[in-house]
């Protein structure tokens, strides 16, 4: 049996504590910025104990930012809607197409299959300024330019091919037996890939489309191009804070604390998948 003395538990504590310090310092740095004015924010040296205020939140939700040049319209709380629904809708999308796929990529070997599932994965390697340029004159032709529709398309580039690799290995690591048992019991392909497959792949299915929700959130790239104000996220909506008047550091920290409140959410309400996802196939002794 291992023993510690206590000189290692406390340097072992104290190591820890400074790990937790440096990953959550600049969190709770912006979540204390999101309650001060400019004034307070650019005080020098930052005063730790400050007069909190709920105006950058109140500017956020209402729309009208107060600035020295005056009082400016903004859309922060639709630029959030479109966020949500666009990272959700990309998502659905990409699980109903990615995980057929993924599930025939691992189970039926063809000539090129390979080759086909890496040049789905290769548009995830693209840099999104390769291809903006065709989109743009594509989407204008098609009639996609602005619009929703146009956006979850090419967001598929982002969410698609994550899905597809990630739940590819998941069901290369499902016994193959256990469905060929339940085919001889008489039942279709359909029927096994939805009561077998599905089910015992189902916590890297959901860590994949976690993952995948989080990247199509923070894109900015795609929605800064191929779409207008009122249909742009969060990640876009976040340059209307830079004003002729100076950058309005209190409303961004603010707008920063209501855009990782989704996806922090998702992400513990969905811990328990994640994490057993993440392990599934793993090696344990």
């Amino acid at each position: 049996m291992e023993h510690t003395s206590l000189l290692e538990r406390i340097l072992r504590g104290i190591a820890l504590a400074l790990v937790v310090i440096f990953f959550m310092f600049p969190i709770v740095w912006i979540l204390m910025m999101s309650f001060q004015t400019n004034e307070t924010i650019l005080r020098i040296p930052p005063q730790l104990v400050f007069e909190p205020t709920l105006a950058n939140y109140t500017a956020l939700i209402t729309g009208k930012l107060m600035t020295a040049a005056g009082t400016l319209d903004i859309a922060f709380m639709r630029n959030l809607w479109n966020s949500v629904f666009l990272s959700v809708t990309s998502v659905a999308v990409a699980l109903l197409l990615g995980v057929p796929a993924a599930y025939a990529f691992a189970r039926h070997k063809f000539r090129g299959s390979e080759n086909i599932a890496f040049t789905l994965l290769s548009f995830r390697f693209a840099p999104a300024l390769l291809v903006l340029l065709p989109l743009t004159l594509y989407f204008q032709k098609l009639g996609l330019a602005n619009t929703y529709i146009g956006l979850i398309w090419v967001y598929q580039l982002i969410c698609l091919p994550l899905i597809l690799w990630i739940v590819r290995g998941y069901f290369e690591d499902i016994p193959a037996d256990i469905e060929y048992a339940y085919r001889i019991a008489g039942h279709s392909w359909f029927a096994t890939f939805r009561k077998i497959a599905l089910p015992l792949a189902g916590p890297g299915i959901a860590a994949a489309g976690l993952l995948a929700f989080i990247f199509a959130w923070n894109n900015f790239v795609f929605a800064l191009v191929l779409a207008s104000a009122d249909k742009q996220p969060v990640t876009v909506g976040a340059l209307a804070f830079i004003t002729s008047s100076g950058i309005q550091y209190g409303q961004i920290s603010a707008a920063i604390v209501l855009s990782i409140t989704p996806t922090l959410a998702l992400a513990l309400y969905a811990q328990r998948y994640l994490v057993e996802g993440l392990s599934l196939g793993a090696v344990k002794g």
